[in-house]
């Protein structure tokens, strides 16, 4: 007799476990869901299900890779964020649910822009590696007529623009290669960015999963904060007077990117925590 889908599941879980994933139930779950293209409670309910011979070969093959701490974004080749299921693979960062916090601050802001200016906001989604950040906020405010996205990776803003195609906003999007707000035409009027904020010390002790991700999308310098030292001195030339910038940050960065700021002599700058009480946004208003 085959595999179940019970015992593929089990089995894989024990695998996991050994090989010290923390998610190790959840993780066999999903990865047999994605190869018989089901859902978690379809696998639930369904646990005497046989496997063919070509999908137990290809679950194998899923946990083999799992096992050697690839993420499971990387295996399914997909990634839920905001609502939306994005493409992601090994040339962008895997998006974090926190950051989920930023594009609803930022649809905020959209909206203030307007109500305050009678206009729109140029906005740019920097560093945007998978297109998370900037196609959710092109897909929720679909009145918004452009968004520019920057990344220095040819590689990530290739799976960006696949990104933007598969929901619909590609012909609202403006897609630039290069550093940070250098490559932008003109001044945009809001900045959101989830700048690589890891000491570099730090990154060879996260989890195995997370060093597999892009390392250029991880390394913020030795202190971590060297992104925000270069974005804030393009900032003058490169960001509207009265604009705003949203970045994401690391926990505890909060006031040590605040103080940053102030080479901006900004009008006003913020500290947001995330869900978990850790700091998580930097909200920087500029002078009119």
């Amino acid at each position: 007799m085959g595999q179940t889908v019970g015992g593929a599941v089990r089995a894989a879980q024990q695998r996991f476990q050994t090989a010290g994933v923390e998610t190790a139930g959840l993780d066999a779950q999903v990865l047999l869901g994605y190869v018989l293209g089901v859902g978690r409670a379809w696998l639930i309910a369904h646990p005497e299900a046989p496997l063919t011979p070509d999908q137990a070969q290809a679950f194998e093959r899923l946990v083999q890779r799992r096992e050697a701490r690839q993420p499971v974004a990387y295996l399914t080749g997909q990634r839920e964020f905001y609502g939306l299921v994005f493409q992601v693979d090994e040339r962008v960062l895997v998006p974090r649910p926190e950051t989920e916090l930023l594009v609803e601050r930022a649809i905020g802001l959209v909206h203030e822009w307007l109500a305050r200016y009678g206009q729109w906001p140029r906005v740019v989604d920097v560093g945007t590696g998978s297109g998370a950040i900037g196609v959710s906020l092109a897909v929720t405010v679909p009145e918004l007529p452009t968004v520019n996205l920057v990344d220095v990776s040819p590689a990530a803003l290739d799976v960006a623009r696949a990104n933007a195609e598969r929901h619909g906003v590609a012909g609202r999007l403006r897609f630039w290669i290069g550093d940070l707000l250098a490559p932008l035409p003109a001044p945009v009027n809001l900045v959101l960015a989830n700048l690589p904020y890891i000491e570099a010390d730090v990154i060879p002790t996260l989890a195995p999963e997370v060093q597999q991700e892009p390392r250029l999308a991880l390394d913020g310098g030795p202190d971590g904060l060297d992104p925000f030292r270069r974005l804030f001195t393009q900032v003058p030339t490169h960001v509207s007077p009265a604009g705003v910038l949203l970045l994401e940050i690391g926990a505890g960065q909060g006031r040590a990117v605040a103080e940053l700021a102030q080479v901006l002599r900004p009008q006003a700058v913020s500290v947001h925590p995330d869900l978990a009480g850790l700091d998580r946004l930097v909200e920087v208003y500029l002078r009119e």
